[in-house]
């Protein structure tokens, strides 16, 4: 078949002749269809006046039947790969995969992606957070999807690709939108309809990607779930600078080597672990713990004699300083999208720093960064020599935000969503679902509480509550941690899309080897206090209980 085929006319043969669905009921596969059907599918043009953005339209490469055996529990699927054409004759294309089961249960979820994007989010799998022991989406029927964001990238935070104006707004928020409806066009091209429920779940950049899915596409979302969100990557990635100037500055005077680190946040849960009522390697009370341990304790029991470096075993000035800079809110002295203020990273708070290069390998950064650099530089540095200074070469250390303003307020327009009215999503019936770990070192949970807070302000607490929940996670990192959480989303938004029943005690169970504990997901605002009695390691011993 050609690959110049009017879509229409395959859609129209394709409900008539392959495969017929009634609404609001599963499709039944008819045997030997859903091969010939998904074959239909391979080399299908699909036009730009079905893609609510600017783009040439779009092509299918591949679509094959993979067949329900041992090497794939999903059950039989038709996997369709193919690219969205650009706009612009210079920006790169951008690559989607959605996967079409052969029995349907008329709904679909679109997965987030991570970092910079650059990598094809394939659909298969668990979506983030989802426990190995539930099903994943695509195995219980969803239709499934993802996309590389509108690039292809090398390294977690190669920016280069922001260099294209129409790839930098692809990656910022309008890769969601193209596929989303790419994926319209195919499901209907397979089944003769479109989803009756479409879902996005994501975590950090994929968590960013949920809520400009909420708040800049509506009408096309009925629910979504953001894990850890990277909501506000401009002010985030100043954020993230700001880390590694306060350990850079002074030719590095600030720096805190693994074992500062680790000195500092073994003392932070020696003082607070048992605030909880339970001794059990988890801070649930971070704001008592503020109380009992804070910069004026690092300064009276960990400050070097003299104020002068002398080992491991204590701090030095410029380093308690760099601490100081690193736990208190970053003013970035003009608004980005609507807010002025980064908020305190939670290294006084049970987040440990320890990760693959978090606080870096050494005192003096290389340019460009490499993964001996501290890992929220790296991010930092990306934004700001890609996205705002656009050169390259630019020393990131030499960085004076107000000497950008302007470059600094676009890059918040393209890449943030702080302030994006969420009304219309709440106005249509759209449910939102939240999470975040006190102890993410990647992106502070603070950021997250924020971004809860101004809802707040906006929808007021009765018409909040009608369609978002924030559910903050002691233990938990950024995707991993002491308490691996996982819980299943996908359920939870579905029922509370379904039946108007917001989540009831939610659960989560710890993901890592050999773990057993079980945590109840406790709203902002409250924590899990032991109830002094029972097993730790059990959901049932604890309540939440409020600030």
């Amino acid at each position: 078949m050609s690959r110049k085929r009017i879509f229409t006319s395959l859609a129209v043969a394709t409900c008539v002749n392959l495969l017929s669905v009634t609404a609001g009921h599963a499709a039944t596969p008819v045997i030997g269809r859903a091969a010939s059907a998904c074959a239909a599918l391979a080399g299908m043009s699909i036009p730009a006046s079905e893609i609510g953005l600017p783009t040439t339209g779009a092509v299918i490469s591949t679509a094959r039947l993979v067949l329900s055996d041992a090497s794939n529990g999903d059950g039989e699927f038709c996997e369709v790969k193919g690219f969205v054409l650009p706009a612009t004759s210079d920006a790169p294309k951008m690559a989607f995969e959605v996967n079409l089961p052969t029995t349907w249960n008329l709904k679909a979820v679109q997965f987030g992606g991570g970092g910079f994007d650059g990598v094809l989010v394939t659909g298969r799998g668990h979506a983030a957070l989802q426990p190995d022991s539930v099903r994943d989406p695509l195995g219980q029927g969803y239709v499934t999807l993802g996309s590389d964001g509108g690039h292809q990238g090398s390294a977690a935070f190669d920016g280069s690709f922001a260099l294209n104006d129409e790839a930098l707004l692809n990656f910022g928020q309008q890769s969601v939108k193209k596929s989303h409806d790419v994926a319209m066009a195919i499901t209907r091209a397979r089944y003769g309809r479109v989803p009756r429920r479409f879902y996005f779940i994501g975590a950090s950049q994929g968590g960013h990607e949920a809520l400009d899915a909420a708040a800049r596409y509506p009408d096309d979302y009925n629910g979504v779930v953001a894990n850890y969100p990277a909501y506000n990557v401009t002010m985030l990635h100043l954020g993230s600078w700001n880390v590694g100037k306060a350990l850079f500055d002074n030719n590095g005077a600030g720096w805190l080597t693994p074992a500062k680190t680790k000195l500092l946040t073994d003392a932070v849960y020696t003082a607070c672990d048992d605030l909880d009522g339970a001794k059990d390697g988890i801070i649930s009370n971070v704001k008592a713990c503020n109380t009992r341990f804070n910069i004026a304790t690092v300064r009276a029991k960990f400050r070097c004699l003299d104020g002068k470096d002398t080992g491991d075993t204590c701090l030095s000035d410029a380093q308690i300083d760099a601490v100081d800079k690193i736990t208190s809110p970053f003013r970035v002295g003009f608004p980005i999208a609507g807010a002025d203020v980064f908020p305190r990273w939670a290294l006084l708070e049970g987040a440990l720093f320890n990760g693959p290069s978090t606080l870096g390998s050494r005192p003096v950064p290389t340019n460009p960064p490499t993964m001996a650099d501290p890992l929220l530089y790296n991010a930092g540095a990306g934004t700001i020599k890609y996205v705002i200074t656009r050169q390259p070469g630019f020393d990131p250390l030499t960085f004076k935000p107000d000497a950008w303003k302007a470059r600094v307020q676009a890059s918040g327009r393209i890449m943030d969503v702080t302030d994006v009215d969420l009304t219309p999503f709440r106005r249509k019936g759209g449910k939102i679902i939240l999470t975040h770990g006190t102890i993410d070192d990647f992106i502070t949970p603070h950021n997250s509480e924020a971004y809860y807070e101004r809802q707040l302000a906006r929808q007021g607490k009765v018409h909040l509550r009608t369609f978002l929940r924030l559910y903050v996670i002691p233990g938990f990192g950024h995707g991993f941690g002491l308490f691996n959480a996982r819980y299943d989303s996908l359920a939870k938004i579905d029922r509370w899309v379904e039946t108007g029943r917001a989540p009831d005690r939610p659960m989560a169970v710890d993901g890592n080897k050999g773990a057993h504990r079980t945590r109840p997901l406790c709203e902002i605002g409250s924590w899990p206090r032991y109830r002094g009695t029972g097993s730790v390691e059990s959901a049932t011993s604890f309540t939440c209980v409020k600030t």
